[in-house]
């Protein structure tokens, strides 16, 4: 089984679409969303739209963005940009988007016996792995083997290795155009593969991942897509303009 990983598309449309370009010619049998599909971009709807258009095969989990932008509960955790781009996206999503993230489920959801996918960590779905700290509190809290989460928006690897009797945690952040990460026995992983809408580490192109169960490998990619087009969406759109700047530098 090959699964299609994708995380924080945020309403970028253009990001998105360079994804979808640049994934057709590979094969998975099902897509993976590690949640906010809205907030901060212009195209709610239409990220929404082609979600939902996935159907019951994809595997699905609600991100922050996708509960406060739908009206499942207030923005007062946000900052004040997020916050002004929630109330415009809830403003703007149609009735059968609304409805659509509303029935999300909260992550970990199990994509196979051995992976499962959550938005943010494993024990709370608000909460961000970034320290070695806070990948063992995740680990400490779920089985599996492989577990994909997001919420950072920074292409990250955790691994708990089993050797002699002892455990060791080891932090990596990923980098480059392509990257291959090959599964060992006998230890455990987090992964974040990135965010397709919205990046955070210092580099502007779209991010993904696809999962070989069998062939026990990650492959996580970025790719170009048209920035610039994305922050004129949300300029026009009258959203803040800090929420398009920052796609330029991917931060």
């Amino acid at each position: 089984m090959r699964f299609l990983i994708l995380s924080d598309v945020h309403a970028n449309w253009d990001a998105l679409q360079a994804v979808l370009r640049h994934v057709r010619r590979k094969r998975y049998d099902r897509v993976v969303f590690l949640g906010d599909a809205v907030g901060y971009g212009a195209s709610p709807n239409a990220v929404v739209g082609w979600l939902q258009g996935l159907g019951p095969g994809a595997i699905v989990v609600r991100g922050n963005h996708d509960r406060v932008c739908s009206g499942l509960e207030d923005a007062a955790s946000f900052n004040r940009f997020a916050r002004e781009a929630s109330g415009w996206t809830l403003d703007r999503l149609d009735d059968r988007n609304l409805d659509f993230l509303r029935g999300l489920p909260e992550g970990p959801v199990e994509i196979s016996p051995r992976a499962a996918a959550c938005h943010g960590s494993t024990f709370d779905e608000d909460a961000y792995i970034f320290s070695v700290y806070d990948a063992q509190q995740a680990f400490e809290s779920l089985p599996h083997d492989v577990v994909f989460f997001g919420h950072t928006h920074v292409p990250t690897l955790f691994s708990l290795q089993l050797e002699n009797g002892r455990t060791t945690l080891r932090a990596r952040l990923l980098s480059g155009s392509r990257t291959v990460l090959k599964l060992e026995p006998e230890t455990r992983y987090l992964i974040n593969p990135g965010s397709v809408g919205q990046p955070r580490d210092r580099d502007p192109r779209a991010a993904y991942a696809l999962y070989d169960e069998d062939g026990g490998k990650v492959y996580l990619y970025r790719v170009p897509y048209r920035a610039a087009e994305a922050r004129r969406r949300i300029l026009q759109a009258g959203l803040p303009s800090v929420l398009g700047d920052r796609l330029l530098h991917g931060a």
